[in-house]
């Protein structure tokens, strides 16, 4: 009979925002010294998410932020079927938990597509930061706008563009995305996977591997399993007529 394995826990420690090097893309952007100190009170932990695991499920109740500071996420819903909807991905220096504000309760689950860490900002703790610093508190409005106008070009996708237009969309923004944080826009892993992608845009599966075999051989992807290298960008944006959600 084996040993047991010892069960290793880690403890919350203390995260400091003016040391992130996400800092321009999190909360506090364009905050002063003073300011981040402050905020650095209330970060208090940061929480590791193996891969597959849930940070948060649908119905739980909000009592936090999270700033994605390592990894990658999905959004989702339950439909009736039970089948789950992809609602967004969110990747390093993003936010989520800004669904649970309205309602006290998450609307969405929030799981992790690979081993993450999040830093837990206690909204109560911000709210009331935010009254005092007027920079913290424009900064908030900014990204639930920011939000609001990513639901806005989610479904202009999903209202008038064809499957084509779409990947093409999508993986415009994902490239976007990666740029702002100092990776490469031209080459990209993949983390979730093409059903995934699928859910999120409103196509099938198969039309999401159709959609990309045909990218791959107009030549303006190349395609490795997960692995994307976009060979002609101006040829995806013609697709979108320059429009990306």
């Amino acid at each position: 009979m084996n040993a047991p394995q010892p069960v290793i826990r880690l403890e919350p420690f203390k995260v400091a925002c003016s040391s992130c090097n996400l800092r321009e893309l999190c909360l506090p952007l364009g905050m002063s010294s003073e300011q981040m100190d402050r905020l650095d009170d209330i970060v208090a932990t940061r929480r590791a998410v193996p891969r597959g695991e849930a940070l948060f499920r649908a119905g739980e109740a909000f009592t936090s932020l999270y700033a994605v500071r390592t990894g990658f996420f999905k959004t989702c819903v339950s439909s009736e079927d039970g089948r789950d909807q992809v609602t967004g991905f969110q990747m390093a220096g993003e936010l989520l938990g800004l669904d649970g504000i309205g309602t006290d309760r998450h609307t969405c689950d929030a799981v992790a597509l690979e081993d993450s860490q999040v830093c837990v900002i206690p909204f109560h703790q911000l709210e009331d930061l935010s009254r005092e610093l007027s920079d913290l508190q424009r900064h908030l409005h900014k990204i639930m706008s920011r939000e609001i106008v990513r639901d806005h070009g989610v479904m202009l996708l999903l209202g008038s563009m064809r499957a084509e237009e779409r990947l093409a969309a999508f993986l415009l923004n994902l490239t976007q995305r990666l740029r702002t944080r100092g990776f490469s826009g031209s080459e990209l892993i993949l983390r979730m996977t093409r059903e995934e992608i699928g859910s999120y845009l409103g196509l099938k599966l198969e039309t999401v591997s159709r959609a990309f075999s045909k990218f791959q051989e107009d030549g303006i992807l190349e395609v490795k399993q997960r692995h994307i290298r976009v060979l002609d960008a101006e040829a995806l944006g013609r697709l979108v007529n320059g429009t990306a959600c």
